[in-house]
């Protein structure tokens, strides 16, 4: 979509803060220069707090390096392996809680089509996430009992 195609008087910065899912947008760096509402919301920082940090913000410190060599490989090779698939990881919360969350990314490219940026969409699944854990654990107990 252009922003041509936008209504009138709606812009890209109303599009962004409406948005129930968090949207994150990283720099080449991996610094946040974009943090919505709903990222507040999710991840319990202000946008004050998490513009131009690094996103080991909300990274947990086990996944750090994988995040890291991932996201240099994008960043070099302009080509993600993700695309509009649904990844599901863990993060954290400003309190030190652990989330799970589910995202999709994008890229996000410059005049000259180089990469400038990461997009995150991102949903909180950690309620899903602790049922469904909490569900496999009491089926696990109900095959052992009837074993």
């Amino acid at each position: 979509m252009s922003d041509q195609s936008i209504p009138a008087g709606i812009n890209v910065s109303q599009l962004v803060e409406a948005a129930g899912d968090a949207i994150v947008v990283s720099d080449p760096d991996g610094a946040i220069v974009v943090w919505n509402a709903s990222a507040e919301r999710i991840f319990g920082f202000s946008s004050s707090e998490a513009l131009g940090q690094s996103l080991d913000l909300i990274t947990p410190e086990r996944q750090r390096q994988r995040h890291w060599d991932g996201y240099a490989k994008t960043m070099r090779t302009g080509i993600t392996r993700y695309g509009t698939e649904v990844l599901r990881v863990p993060a954290l919360h400003k309190d030190g809680r652990s989330l799970s969350i589910a995202f999709t990314v994008g890229l996000l490219n410059g005049p000259d089509g180089s990469v400038i940026g990461i997009l995150a969409i991102i949903r909180d699944e950690t309620r899903r996430w602790n049922d469904e854990r909490q569900m496999r654990k009491r089926l696990s107990e109900l095959e052992s009992a009837a074993a």
